[in-house]
């Protein structure tokens, strides 16, 4: 059994109360490693910790631009250790290891970008209308930052937070979700051997309702940063609120990839499994609603069925396996309910169906690659997020009615639109509200672009330059430079 404690103040750091708990590997179903089952005493001491270090000279005293330094140093130390930890994900999470070796490996980029931005975050000077006095403003940091990640790509999505909150000086403490603490904690220990100084990058390992929540409640913490479904980002938005916190919410989705009659229909096919099978419908990006033109909806579905029938399963370490087991077997077991609803509400079953037979991938948590066709936007398995490999398939008739379907979902995160026809992508791009639309591809990201959704899938945005802004509090400076002053009683 491989061993995963929590990382506090620069060094490893068991349970107050010595509890741990198993992860289970999702290809075996059986458990491979022992995590530390961290609580509130835990958290009370990793945020004193990053309290602490926010004033540190060895944090807080750091120049902006010495501070990007050592972010580029940290993006060196992840690249040469990149193998190892794709595997620690790929025993945690279940996922091919091609895609987690290819996140891990891209991981290093978001380090070096927000390490060039650090010594870039500027005040302003502002033309006060007041003669006699002078303003500006100053950017710092917002604090004590509580990070808490999905099991889904533990790296990729902490990079996504950890790195802007770094290059803007704040300190972290993460919570990294109970089904993939290993690669967290790892990472933790690699940055803190390359430099980066003790308190600035904590981990504490358990369960939501023992860490999580006493993490977000804690009077210490300025900022909370979540990535997980829309149920448990309403909680969380709600107790930030009470405790008067920034927080920025990376939800659910139920995106729409929208084909016209006149698309590549290859491309097409290939994008629309690639949006869904190919994480195995793992990721809040997945294109889990096919709108399909009605005159192409039998062309097109035809190829998509042939295309994901082939998709081989197995073990995810295979490089022949291009769809791994679901994650969690808590997550098995919904999806497998989805299925069910989904035939109950009377859509058809076009390909797979049901769990994967144990004689050709064994004991695992696998569920065969599925399409449903006949399906309404009004039903559950079109408007609710399953979060694995389940397509449903909606035909329309043109723009408007596209984008009517597109839009009537309680989610807004992405969306895919495939025409030849540029004037009509623009016009789909503007219409349909989500936070990132795609033309002609699907799941692109980049630590540039910025990444975030409309309605229930979140608030706020990361990657791109507008990330490290949800890092940073405006301060604003008055200086009376020889105006009288007046009246004490009156406000000028």
């Amino acid at each position: 059994m491989y061993d995963v404690p929590m990382f506090i103040d620069g060094a490893e750091h068991r349970a107050v109360d010595g509890a741990w708990f198993d992860s289970e590997d999702p290809y075996t179903g059986k458990p491979w490693a022992q995590v530390a089952q961290g609580g509130a005493a835990d958290v009370d001491l990793a945020v004193a910790t990053a309290n602490a270090a926010l004033e540190a000279d060895a944090w807080g005293g750091l120049t902006a631009t010495a501070r990007g330094a050592l972010l580029v140093r940290l993006a060196d130390v992840i690249a040469e250790h990149a193998d190892e930890l794709a595997a620690l994900e790929v025993n945690d999470n279940g996922k091919l290891l091609a895609e987690m070796a290819g996140q891990v490996a891209y991981v290093p980029q978001w380090f070096r970008y927000y390490g060039g931005l650090a010594d870039k975050i500027e005040g302003r000077v502002l033309p006060i209308d007041k003669p006699g006095y002078f303003a500006y403003t100053r950017r710092e940091p917002v604090g004590v930052t509580a990070i808490i990640t999905p099991w889904n790509s533990p790296l990729l999505l902490l990079a996504w937070k950890l790195a802007p909150a770094l290059a803007a000086g704040c300190t972290v403490v993460v919570k990294p979700s109970e089904f993939t603490s290993a690669s967290t904690v790892a990472l933790a220990r690699l940055l803190h051997e390359a430099g980066l100084p003790k308190g600035v990058f904590n981990v504490v390992t358990g369960f939501g309702k023992d860490v999580g929540a006493p993490l977000v409640e804690h009077p210490d913490v300025a900022k909370v940063s979540f990535t997980g479904s829309d149920a448990t980002g309403r909680s969380i938005g709600a107790s930030a609120g009470q405790g008067i916190k920034h927080v920025a919410l990376e939800l659910g989705g139920k995106s729409p990839n929208i084909v016209f009659a006149d698309a590549d229909l290859i491309s097409a096919a290939n994008g629309v499994v690639s949006g869904i099978f190919a994480a195995t419908g793992q990721t809040c990006i997945a294109g889990s609603r096919l709108l399909v033109q009605r005159e192409i909806h039998d062309e097109l579905v035809s190829r998509v069925v042939e295309l994901a029938g082939t998709a081989r399963m197995g073990d995810p370490r295979s490089p022949d396996t291009q769809v791994g087991p679901i994650t969690t077997r808590p997550q098995y077991q919904k999806v497998l309910s989805y299925l069910d609803v989904a035939r109950e509400d009377g859509a058809q079953v076009a390909l797979g169906g049901g769990p994967a037979d144990p004689a050709d991938v064994g004991d695992g948590w696998f569920v065969r690659p599925t399409i449903f066709t006949g399906v309404r936007n009004d039903m559950r398995i079109a408007q609710e997020e399953v979060f694995g490999p389940v397509l449903a398939v909606i035909p329309f008739e043109d723009e408007a009615d596209a984008v009517r379907i597109a839009n009537d979902s309680a989610y807004g995160l992405g969306a895919g639109v495939w025409t030849s026809d540029m004037g009509r992508a623009l016009r789909m791009a503007d219409a349909i509200k989500a936070g990132t639309v795609w033309v002609n591809t699907y799941r692109a990201v980049s630590f540039m672009a910025p990444f975030g959704g409309y309605k229930s899938s979140g608030v706020g945005r990361e990657n791109g330059a507008e990330a490290i802004e949800e890092y940073l509090e405006t301060k604003t400076v008055w200086i009376n430079s020889g105006a009288p002053v007046g009246n004490p009683f009156v406000l000028k």
